[in-house]
């Protein structure tokens, strides 16, 4: 999941050096946390939060292949 959402981050935003993505694991699910440049903080949210509500499902697509939940944190 983490690598999933490195790579499309980094496809979105100019400073793809300054993405990160953390990945803490619970029992019940997978947290995923997105940083990025301030200055690419809206390419990676989108108008209306659509690109985050897209890259959010598909995330959660790639999860539900594993039977997992995931939740993604863009900071």
């Amino acid at each position: 999941m983490k690598k999933l959402v490195e790579v499309i981050a980094k496809s979105l935003v100019e400073n793809p050096d300054e993405v990160i993505v953390l990945e803490t694991e619970t029992e019940q699910e997978i947290v995923l946390e997105l940083h990025v440049a301030p200055s690419d903080m809206g390419k990676v949210i989108g108008k209306q939060g659509r690109i985050a509500k897209a890259i959010r499902s598909v995330v959660k697509a790639a999860a539900s292949k594993e039977d997992r939940k995931v939740s993604l944190e863009i900071r």
